[in-house]
């Protein structure tokens, strides 16, 4: 979808309802949506969770009989609004956000239904922060272990190997160890790990991979293993994440004093 059609779209509901002479409700539907806009880009999740269900409730007392359209086709305009920004921002290149996207409307299009609008509209906020999240650079008070996070951040679906990424930054395997651990509190096997379990559940709840290709594509040496690491940190097996919409989502901040 590109900008101008989403523009378009937008701006043809609320001409709608504005004609139907609903302004206050259109300037309102205007003003929540920066404001959730603002929410998500400052990570602020359960803001913006329930600034997005101030809209659902707009849009579905304008036309009651078709809601679910209409919040339906909201979502994806929204999705695609936020990928403008994320290009535009240059957090995202042309590639990335056409994946991001498509991901977006996969999504709504597979898991929506009447009875579950709030629940998708939850995971969307939560997908959007995750993306933002991952592409923030961190802020340790050790530079080359900034820079480790941030590589490590940036190359999650590769065979990441420590010998390789102290290479990489031209210092030795034991000393990149020990300053990892000191300023994560988590060894730097360990985050890698981490970071790919994080990844892992937003392809079991945004596409439609099969577990075993998603365990291959993140390098784990076999199902079993993989299905053990992931209920180590998650509670759940990838199966059971995958069809349970209202779990929470596993997340680790890098934080002195944070322990697994």
């Amino acid at each position: 979808m590109t900008g101008k059609s989403t523009e378009a779209s937008t701006i043809d509901l609320i001409s709608i309802i504005e004609k139907e002479g609903n302004r206050e409700q259109a300037e309102l539907f205007f003003y929540l949506e920066n404001k959730l806009l603002t929410q998500i880009f400052n990570l602020e999740k359960d803001g913006a969770r329930s600034t997005l269900k101030e809209i659902e409730e707009i849009l579905d007392g304008y036309k009651s009989k078709h809601s679910f359209g209409v919040i339906k086709y909201y979502f994806v305009i929204l999705s695609s609004v936020i990928t403008r920004r994320l290009q535009k921002e240059s957090i995202f290149n042309d590639e990335n956000s056409f994946i991001f996207n498509v991901a977006c409307i996969e999504m709504i299009e597979t898991n929506l239904h009447r009875e579950n609008l709030v629940e998708i509209g939850d995971e969307l906020v939560e997908f959007y922060c995750y993306i933002l999240k991952g592409k923030l650079k961190p802020s340790l008070t050790h530079e080359t272990v900034n820079e480790v996070v941030q590589y490590i951040n940036e190359n999650v679906e590769k065979q990441l190997i420590v010998e390789e990424i102290a290479k990489h930054f031209n210092v030795s395997t034991s000393h990149l160890s020990r300053i990892f651990r000191e300023h994560t509190t988590v060894t730097l096997v360990e985050y890698i790990t981490i970071r790919k379990i994080e990844d892992i559940q937003f392809y079991l709840r945004f596409t439609n991979l099969k577990i075993v290709d998603i365990a291959e594509k993140f390098h784990f040496c076999n199902q079993s293993y993989f299905t053990r690491v992931f209920k180590k940190y998650t509670g759940l097996t990838p199966r059971r994440f995958r069809k349970d919409l209202d779990g929470n989502y596993f997340r680790f901040t890098i934080k002195k004093g944070d322990s697994l």
